[in-house]
């Protein structure tokens, strides 16, 4: 993989440089430097960026929950009555 090759799939899958090597467990640094030929890319690295999309995709299909306090929610189909907020 080239550095060009690089930052077009990470701008195509949608990561900024932060959310890539935030997934990578890397430094921000580090994948400007492989984007810009500074630093060799590692031979992991396209088995990685597989693994990253995947779970990108994977995360994106999971059903979003709608929580309001003391309301009645619907959430794939069925009704529930939460009390209080989630807060993460």
């Amino acid at each position: 993989m080239t550095p060009e090759e690089l930052k077009k799939w990470r701008i195509e899958k949608g990561f900024t440089q932060h959310d890539l090597a935030e997934g990578l467990g890397v430094s921000n640094v580090s994948v400007c430097r492989w984007e810009t030929g500074v630093r060799a890319i590692p031979s992991f690295l396209l088995l990685a960026l597989e693994t990253l999309e995947r779970r990108k995709k994977e995360s994106a299909e999971k059903p979003k929950k709608e929580i309001k306090k003391g309301k009645e929610v619907k959430t794939n189909g069925v009704y529930s009555k939460k009390t209080r907020p989630i807060r993460h």
